[in-house]
């Protein structure tokens, strides 16, 4: 698989990322599975793993200025 960006070399790894979960919200998903650019860091979240992100993602307190969270499939 070929980044979109670059064309590099996409790989599989597990990483932790931020998410906007409401206007003053950030939600920090703790290793979440992702393909990423070897070469410039864009990545991917296959659907499956999109799908589950956006449930945790409803369920974060919206009053929370920052909320980690371990990802878990």
């Amino acid at each position: 698989m070929k980044c979109h960006v670059c064309g590099s070399k996409l790989k599989h790894l597990v990483t932790d990322l931020p998410f906007k979960a409401s206007d003053t919200t950030i939600a920090i998903l703790k290793d979440l599975p992702v393909i990423q650019c070897e070469n410039c860091g864009e990545y991917l979240l296959d659907d499956p793993v999109m799908i589950r992100v956006e449930e945790i993602l409803k369920k974060v307190n919206a009053v929370a200025e920052l909320e980690i969270i371990r990802y878990a499939a």
